[in-house]
């Protein structure tokens, strides 16, 4: 870690952080020198880059190729009115400048591939999947669990949401009870068509807001090290009766990709698209 100097701007800043024995200057230090990739400019990555961009998080890597549009504003808070028809990672990188000198945003206008992911991921230090697809999701679990790379989930349907952690550093050294991944929750993903997105149900635009906000909570507490994170548990919330529930993830030794067994070694060695299966024998 370099020297722990701070200019009077960012002491400023970052005093109600500095102050705290949980993260001080050294653990501030550590969040200016961290990187997070964000996979997502919409509903989850909206809050995830706001509070990772004030909390000073150093560098942050925006995955979107979409553009905005009106009927996003609703929720994704990180584009205003004025930025309808403009690439999203213009947008949330402009949001980014203004709120935060001390953060450099890197631009990534592309969609998550088989193909570009290992680079794209092996720039930063945790990965935020704030995507809104199934392909997405499997193919960034994946890749961080043959990687090593911590990984923060989140999803949103309606009223409903879902956040947990996998942190897949030294996932090999890991003593027992194994750490599950997002393929031992969900080993496939369900048919196409049979859960509809929302465009379709609708979704309460304040909901991915707090859903986006643990995410951003979590990768927080996997830079500084410190704190319980939702690792091996599924936390369940419901905005409707505003209740959360967390739920323990157990290990699958079966798993494809990290059961003792697995099938996938590559993520060329499996399908990202519709049911995002492994390849028939």
């Amino acid at each position: 870690m370099s020297d722990l100097r701070f200019d009077p701007t960012q002491l400023d800043r970052y005093s109600r952080h500095v102050i705290m024995d949980e993260v001080g200057p050294e653990g501030q230090q550590r969040l200016l020198e961290g990187s997070v990739l964000i996979v997502g400019a919409g509903g989850l990555g909206s809050p995830a880059i706001q509070y990772l961009a004030a909390a000073g998080v150093g560098r942050l890597g925006i995955v979107d190729d979409d553009v905005v549009e009106r009927s996003n504003l609703q929720r994704q808070i990180v584009h205003g009115d004025d930025d309808v028809g403009r690439p999203k990672v213009d947008s949330a990188a402009d949001y980014v400048a203004q709120l935060n000198p001390d953060v450099t945003v890197e631009k990534h206008e592309q969609r998550l591939t088989p193909a570009n992911v290992a680079d794209l991921v092996a720039h930063y230090d945790v990965v935020l999947d704030a995507s809104d697809n199934f392909a997405t999701r499997y193919l960034l679990n994946d890749h961080c669990v043959l990687t090593g790379t911590p990984l923060s989930h989140g999803a949103i349907y309606r009223f409903e949401g879902q956040i947990t952690t996998f942190d897949n550093r030294n996932r090999e050294a890991a003593s027992e009870p194994t750490p599950p991944c997002y393929r031992c929750l969900f080993p496939e993903a369900p048919e196409p068509g049979t859960v509809p997105d929302c465009t379709t149900t609708g979704v309460l635009g304040v909901l991915p807001g707090t859903v986006g906000c643990i995410q951003a909570t979590e990768v927080v507490k996997l830079l500084l090290e410190t704190g319980e994170t939702l690792e091996g548990r599924l936390m369940l919330y419901d905005a409707m009766g505003m209740t959360f529930e967390t739920v323990e993830i157990r290990h699958n030794p079966d798993c494809p990709v990290c059961g003792e067994e697995p099938a996938i070694e590559s993520v060329r060695d499996a399908s990202y698209e519709e049911t995002c299966s492994l390849p028939a024998e």
